[in-house]
């Protein structure tokens, strides 16, 4: 496993200041609340449910849900993790309060590291390095194979003409990258009831897309010439697949000579894909009935193998901190790409540092301390956002209530940093 690392000294620019109030907990009828209240303690539920665990392990984690809400936060016990004491620099400000007046993030991403110090991930015994999240994983993954069977026959077509104008292949796989997000089992587990969300119907969703840079984003991405293109991945299962087709495409179209995936060091947010899933998957594609799916496995199994498909996981990723306040050799890799995809909700709540910006201010103003250009592709599953016109979240609201945590709607944005 990485080492941790500490947060950046030599802090880089940071967003304009003054910077607006943080997303609580605290904030009743919020999914902030909600999600410290309901969703956490039915996370933990499952856990247990879905784990053969013994009883210590299920009685400290029953104790971590008897402190919702109103327990207070401890420092993370030496459980072996090498996070451990900068954990302790990060809880140090927040050492003795409430769960429920926690920032949002900072209480999600403190309840996954406090899952696997209950489930014993990083002490030596049996159930070191059990993924306590994996029966979802694999659960999520298996339910949208049908989906993978499609997307892979379009994929590999769109690869064996490649060596036209891929400005269409290249749009069609964003918007697969972006919708795929929807499949997130921190919010739906893969045993829910409904529609399958992995179903992407491409076309019809463009309406849905409350900020939509695709064209310019095609228009950076087919000016390069065997750049290394990076992305910071977000789930496993149905999303990463998505994500693997793209970086296969721009592999193919010589857009990327490399495509490097940033994944999480230990797992966290149930479905957050870490290096393992990425060879779980592969193994999956590798073996199926499928044609199809085979080839396009054993083609990203080839890039993985030659170095082109690079796999990197670091501590940073399953911090509580804004990406502003990355390390300096993290912000120093991505330096390095032409392009990075930032994926999911989550990662964009980070880019954002989880606070209140008014919903019309410019993406890129916020973001100008990337250390690359960007390209945001979201889902909307929490209260933020930024990069839209003014009156156009009224109108959104009209129409969809729950427009910010239901899923339905997504960004795609471009910062040219």
């Amino acid at each position: 496993m990485p080492k941790a690392d500490n947060v950046s000294r030599d802090q880089p620019p940071c967003p304009p200041q003054p910077l607006p109030p943080l997303l609580m907990v605290s904030e009743e009828g919020s999914f902030a609340h909600r999600t410290v209240t309901e969703r956490l303690p039915g996370i933990i539920r499952r856990v247990i449910a879905e784990n053969d665990f013994p009883p210590a392990i299920v009685e400290d984690l029953q104790a971590l849900r008897a402190e919702l809400p109103e327990g207070h936060v401890r420092l993370i016990r030496d459980d072996g993790g090498a996070d451990v004491e900068t954990w302790a620099g990060y809880v140090e400000p927040c050492l003795g309060e409430r769960w429920i007046d926690l920032p949002w993030y900072f209480a999600e991403a403190y309840f996954y590291r406090r899952i696997l110090e209950a489930t014993r991930y990083f002490a030596s015994g049996p159930w070191q390095g059990v993924d306590p999240f994996e029966t979802q994983k694999r659960v999520g993954l298996a339910s949208a194979m049908a989906s993978v069977r499609a997307l892979s026959t379009r994929v590999n077509d769109l690869v064996s003409t490649s060596d036209g104008d891929n400005r269409a292949g290249l749009t069609t796989l964003t918007y697969f990258g972006l919708w795929g997000n929807r499949v997130d089992m921190s919010l739906w587990p893969a045993d829910a009831e409904g529609d399958d969300r992995s179903r992407v119907e491409v076309e019809g969703e463009r309406a849905n897309i409350l900020a939509n840079d695709v064209e310019a984003l095609a228009e950076e991405v087919l000016d390069l010439r065997g750049a290394r293109i990076d992305f910071i991945a977000d789930n496993a299962g149905f999303e990463l697949v998505c994500d693997l087709c793209l970086a296969d495409f721009l592999l193919a179209c010589g857009a990327a000579g490399v495509v490097s995936l940033h994944l999480k060091a230990h797992p966290t947010f149930v479905s957050d894909a870490m290096i393992e899933d990425v060879h779980d998957t592969l193994e999956v594609l590798a073996a199926d009935e499928d044609s199809d799916v085979r080839a396009l496995g054993q083609r990203l199994q080839s890039h993985v193998d030659a170095g082109r498909l690079q796999l990197r996981d670091d501590f940073f990723w399953t911090s509580p901190l804004a990406f502003w306040q990355m390390p300096d050799s993290l912000r120093e890799l991505l330096a390095e790409a032409a392009l990075v995809f930032v994926k999911g909700d989550a990662n964009y709540r980070r880019l954002l540092g989880d606070r209140h910006w008014p919903f019309s201010t410019p993406f890129e103003d916020i973001v100008c301390y990337f250390p690359t250009a960007l390209a945001a592709l979201r889902t909307l599953k929490s209260e933020l956002a930024a990069g839209l016109h003014p009156g156009q979240p009224e109108e959104v609201a009209r129409e969809d209530p729950e427009w910010l945590t239901g899923g339905r709607w997504g960004v795609i944005q471009l910062a040219e940093n």
